[in-house]
């Protein structure tokens, strides 16, 4: 496969599509998109997101010490692209995308009730990577939509149909077809043991 150099850049991909919510000591609720995101421990269980410390929602963060990671749907598109645009020291992101702020279950700062996946975080640290914070959250609970589990056999990840987002090019994409099953459809390449 021939490659193309491309310099040290932030084209890396698909990466997930969130939506960053918080608030702060006033109450005042904001909503950010996020695609610099992600689990980073199983024990404890920890996500991992990137923000630039002058966001709103950094400080928000810094406040009341938690904020929610929500999965964006393909649906969301534009509200999501939008909430990536505009700050929430100029605007009422969720009044002005149409979102709707839900209690979450343990954190002070709200759910996006349209996202079909919300991880509540407690803050726990940071790390400091030039203007940019590696914020990281302990999850304290997951909210997965009802609709989810409709079907017997577990979770149905067709409800949740993601946005990921494609880095440095700057587009969004939905997913496409299951293609196989983690941790068990490698092991046809495990090397037979003899008899």
């Amino acid at each position: 496969m021939q490659k193309r150099q491309l310099g040290p850049c932030v084209t890396f991909f698909p990466q997930p599509t969130t939506l960053v919510s918080t608030v702060g000591n006033d109450g005042r609720k904001n909503v950010m998109t996020a695609s610099w995101a992600g689990i980073v421990s199983k024990t404890p269980p920890t996500m991992a997101i990137s923000l630039n410390k002058g966001r709103k929602s950094y400080q928000h963060i810094h406040e009341t010490g938690d904020f929610v990671v929500n999965m964006v749907p393909a649906s969301l598109v534009v509200e999501a692209d939008y909430c990536g645009l505009r700050s929430g020291s100029d605007d009422d992101k969720f009044e002005q995308a149409g979102l709707v702020a839900a209690d979450a279950q343990i954190v002070k700062s709200p759910l996006v009730d349209q996202c079909p996946l919300n991880v509540e975080c407690r803050f726990v640290q940071e790390v400091e990577i030039g203007d940019y914070r590696l914020i990281l959250g302990e999850i304290v609970e997951v909210n997965a939509s009802e609709e989810a589990f409709a079907s017997e056999g577990g979770m149905d990840a067709r409800t949740f149909d993601p946005l990921t987002y494609l880095g440095g090019i700057r587009e969004y994409w939905s997913l496409g077809d299951h293609v196989a099953d983690a941790y068990k459809d490698g092991s046809k390449l495990f090397k037979k043991q003899d008899g």
